[in-house]
């Protein structure tokens, strides 16, 4: 191995001081957070000695050593010093500072795991062999109102990161601002979308300045953790499969600029499909690609080879599986498949990461959609039938690769985690019981409006409109007829309390029968999801979009409920509001029970079995939803979520209620299809 050395300048040194000064003080001012940061860097340093993913040692002698104290010689700790190159292209060939390197990834979504599980995941991504950790970093879970940031818990981006330094990853970063990634609008948050004009993913104004703001707080972040300040992340992607999508020239090279000039100086990638790969090279970015079939390899030679000469290969995304849609086949990837296409990537000179190592959960109404012919929702679960289960559990591929990826190591791996473990608690039968049409009178005033508001353009949360969960809008009618109008993307129709329909994509008319005076018409709107990948990202905007028609007349005088189900909402139900559930409930309507859990919770699935659509909740956190035409059939509930005692449940259920909620220790997916 070449050997490397730092000259020692006063001013070299002084000036590299006060970079990684300056850095450290954009992310936080506090000593304590000082502290931490050289004690994060100095285990990065005495992990690497014996870790995969590093790269060139410090020569030996006195740079090698630590000093006890801190003074003007020795501040910059060595590690840090001779940190100068990172990883770079060179050739045909990744090189880390001097050394030859080669990128063995894997995907893992931070806010898709319990933060309580995120070392076991990340130990046995490193226990496969593999020596780099990537990571999309969601905008619109970030930034949920309009300038108020969200990185703390389970969204703590900084924690994830250091995690995975700590034990000896790299980290490849994919910020954005869109990520696709099946979540709602590709990761975009939805008050983008009250601006009419709004041309998402372009330089259009609206856009740029709402970047521009989220960049300055996300970036300011990121900075402290790059590879030549000490940190892990090695490479940052510029975008993600912009080629696909290619509606500003100007717009990518706009990324770019807004990483570096907020202090990106790693390698920066870009990464796109087939269908985008002649569109997404820009100058300067190293391009990647995304595939799944072993037929598409000779994009490696052909196409990279042609748009931007030698350049080292790799795979940004090697899918390992599929997400599903709701109504749709539970898609599998053989584990042969799956082994003999990495093997034939690797083959072929490139690096590569697994899309999805580890696909986690889609908790809460985070899922996206997919509208080419027709609208179709992803489902809750996000395992992705990856490399580790929704749960974290391994599977025939894991082993099969760690084998794989073991051969290249020229030390033994470290032994896989014990599974957590699961649990089948005993059935829960709701206790309570409340309405829909008896919760309206704790929410509060409505919104009254003359005319319909789409969801995101209600005016509530400070302005921001309404991103998630389910809108109500209700307006008087005084005769029967044809109803009418553009719903996004469920409605359930009612009239008065009275369920006689849906309005969708598909049924975009509904018979209103004969009524007697003045009736109220009700019309409950879920958002199933945003689109995330596609050219219909701006046409996006949930609940009822323009006017709501009588026999071809519009509808005035609505008056609209946010049924957003955050936390808060469900505050307002104090336990004196529940009743005792009837034999025969009204739907939709909220269910409340306990579930009993003993001294040491563990993992389990719910399965609400005779239970129709709806959504769980325990102990306020949201599991996300539930859909007897499936292919999921039960819901995963982490034993991190749970108390040792009674936990609560509360189920929201649209339109039939089954006896008891049960839960089992191995998760249904429904039936499965093979996909190539």
């Amino acid at each position: 191995m070449s050997t490397w050395a730092f000259r020692r300048r006063p001013g070299r040194r002084l000036g590299l001081l006060a970079l990684v000064v300056l850095s450290f003080l954009v992310l936080r001012s506090t000593h304590t957070f000082m502290l931490k940061i050289v004690f994060v860097l100095f285990l990065t340093a005495t992990s690497a000695s014996s870790s995969p993913a590093v790269g060139p040692r410090p020569v030996s002698g006195a740079e090698e050593r630590l000093c006890p104290r801190l003074d003007w010689h020795n501040l910059i700790p060595p590690w840090v010093r001779h940190r100068q190159l990172g990883l770079q292209a060179k050739g045909q060939n990744f090189m880390l500072e001097s050394s030859t390197f080669w990128i063995f990834g894997g995907s893992v979504h931070y806010f898709r795991v319990p933060r309580q599980y995120w070392r076991d995941r990340l130990l046995k991504l490193k226990a496969c062999g593999l020596n780099t950790l990537t990571t999309y970093v969601p905008w619109n879970l970030h930034e949920p109102e309009r300038g108020k940031f969200d990185f703390s818990g389970n969204l703590d981006l900084e924690a994830f990161i250091w995690m995975a330094s700590e034990l000896g990853l790299w980290v490849i970063l994919r910020p954005g601002p869109y990520i696709c990634s099946e979540i709602d609008l590709g990761g975009l948050p939805s008050w983008l979308l009250q601006d009419p004009n709004m041309k998402l993913r372009t330089t259009y104004k609206g856009f740029t300045e709402a970047v521009d703001l989220y960049f300055d707080h996300l970036i300011a972040r990121v900075v402290p953790l790059q590879y030549k300040l000490g940190g892990p992340i090695i490479a940052v992607q510029v975008e993600n499969e912009y080629g696909s999508y290619n509606k500003d020239p100007a717009y990518m090279p706009y990324v770019k600029k807004a990483l570096e000039d907020r202090g990106i100086v790693e390698l920066l990638l870009t990464s796109d499909n087939k269908d985008g790969l002649s569109k997404g090279v820009i100058h300067g970015v190293l391009a990647t690609i995304n595939l799944q079939s072993q037929q598409e390899l000779h994009l490696l030679t052909t196409f990279l080879l042609n748009a931007q000469g030698i350049q080292p290969k790799m795979v940004m995304e090697y899918w390992t599986g599929w997400f599903d849609s709701w109504g749709g086949p539970h898609n599998i990837l053989d584990s042969s498949e799956v082994l003999k296409t990495v093997s034939a990537i690797i083959d072929a000179g490139s690096s590569i990461n697994l899309y999805m190592f580890h696909g986690g959960t889609n908790f809460g109404f985070i899922n996206g959609a997919m509208h080419f012919n027709e609208y179709k929702s992803d489902v809750t679960s996000y395992d992705y039938d990856a490399v580790l289960t929704e749960a974290g559990d391994y599977t025939a591929k894991y082993f099969k690769l760690r084998e794989f990826f073991g051969s290249f190591s020229g030390a033994s791996l470290p032994p896989p985690p014990d599974l957590l473990p699961k649990t089948a608690y005993e059935p829960l039968m709701p206790a309570f019981y409340l309405s829909l049409w008896d919760a309206l009178k704790y929410m509060g005033e409505p919104v009254k409006s003359e005319n319909p508001l789409n969801m995101e353009n209600l005016p509530i949360n400070d302005g921001n409109g309404q991103s998630f969960g389910y809108t109500l809008y209700e307006t008087t009618i005084a005769s029967s007829g044809v109803l009418s109008g553009l719903v996004r993307d469920r409605g359930q129709v009612f009239v008065n309390t009275v369920s006689i329909g849906y309005l969708d994509y598909n049924n975009k008319k509904i018979d209103i029968p004969l009524v007697q005076g003045y009736t109220v018409l009700r019309i409950l709107v879920e958002n199933r999801g945003r689109v995330n990948y596609g050219e219909n990202i701006n046409d996006q905007r949930k609940g009822l979009i323009g006017d709501l028609y009588l026999d071809g007349s519009p509808l005035k005088k609505f008056r609209i409920y946010s049924l957003d189900m955050k936390k808060s909402f469900f505050q307002r139900f104090t336990i004196n509001k529940w009743n005792t559930l009837p034999e025969v409930p009204t739907f939709p309507a909220f269910f409340l029970g306990g579930l009993s859990v003993g001294p040491s919770p563990s993992d389990t699935f719910l399965k609400l079995e005779g239970w129709e659509k709806g959504v769980v909740f325990v102990n306020g956190l949201n599991l996300g939803r539930y859909w007897n035409i499936g292919p999921q059939e039960t819901l995963y509930l982490p034993g991190a979520w749970l108390d040792p005692g009674i936990n609560q449940v509360i189920v929201f259920e649209e339109k039939m209620a089954g006896p008891v909620i049960q839960s089992t220790e191995t998760p249904h997916l429904g039936r499965n299809q093979y996909i190539n």
